[in-house]
């Protein structure tokens, strides 16, 4: 049974954790956002998938390994190393969210996978025995930590010695046109100061920050790479506009606030700043990520 949002129980125990209303907030948020998410999973899945590679290839996730996905969303990147790690090896999915989870489980009943388990939990209090996995990973996830010290030595706890933590965040706001090209706009129209939700977005963007993070968590032989490459998607501009303004709670508040007549001048306005991205017919946002790994302590 879903942990209820205004508190958290850990499996195996009584103790229950009672959520700050900031972070009760952003729950509720992302339980809104749940709906649009599953609603584009493959283009999501399709749009990022270049992420997931990255932190597939810095863990060196192969077949039989038992892995802990942080974040995971509505799905990725479980489902995708479901399919490398094969039946000998397990992918535990967890997200603090429960229509995020929900979604993900539905989606892997659908494809029939039986390797991925799934558990509602927040970051910094896994529910998990020490030494239980070979790799942690999370994908646009860490941004979102509420304490990402805690998280990431949460992280290392469960993994086994020597054994893999990697993060991939979005780079800095302007190499990332796929968001800039619509709250640029939307935010001169509401002459409003930039929210949290951006904040939060590109909260690592800096280069050695989470890598920081890392190393106070005790992680050993940190690495940071950046990751360069292209948002791709077969779908409009018009297609984009509907993904963007849905799948982001931010933009949905944002949205709200302008007036029937700014709409339409907003929305041609994102079109001329966005149409060489969709020159050749199809979309392609240039984008920048960080891929972020450690190892927990082989003693």
């Amino acid at each position: 049974m879903p942990v209820a949002f205004g508190a958290k129980q850990s499996a195996g125990s009584n103790r229950i954790r009672m959520i700050p209303e900031n972070q009760n907030k952003a729950l509720h948020s992302w339980q809104t956002s749940s709906r649009y998410w599953d609603k584009y999973r493959g283009l999501i899945a399709e749009m990022f998938a270049p992420l997931t590679s990255g932190l597939v290839k810095e863990a060196q996730i192969g077949i039989g390994q038992k892995v802990l996905d942080i974040g995971g969303g509505s799905g990725e990147p479980s489902l995708t190393i479901s399919r490398i790690v094969g039946p000998t090896g397990s992918v535990m999915y967890t997200d603090p969210v429960a229509g995020m989870l929900e979604s993900a489980q539905a989606e892997a009943g659908r494809r029939g996978l039986t390797n991925i388990h799934f558990t509602q939990c927040s970051a910094d209090d896994l529910p998990f025995a020490d030494r239980t996995f070979d790799a942690a990973l999370g994908r646009l996830s860490a941004m979102f930590f509420v304490d990402p010290v805690t998280a990431v030595r949460e992280a290392l706890r469960v993994v086994r010695r020597d054994g893999c933590v990697a993060f991939a965040v979005w780079g800095p706001k302007e190499a990332n046109p796929f968001f800039s090209t619509i709250t640029d706009v939307i935010d001169q129209c509401l002459e409003a100061p930039e929210d949290s939700g951006a904040q939060d977005t590109f909260r690592f963007a800096r280069p050695g920050k989470l890598a920081g993070i890392l190393e106070q968590a005790d992680a050993k032989n940190v690495t940071e790479r950046q990751l360069n490459f292209q948002i791709e998607a077969a779908i409009s501009f018009e297609q984009f506009w509907r993904l963007r303004t849905e799948m982001s709670e931010t933009l949905r508040e944002k949205m709200a606030r302008l007036t029937p007549a700014q709409l339409p001048t907003v929305k041609q306005a994102v079109a001329s700043a966005a149409r060489r991205y969709f020159a050749s017919g199809t979309m392609i946002f240039p984008a920048n990520g960080l891929i972020v790994g450690g190892r927990k302590s082989a003693e």
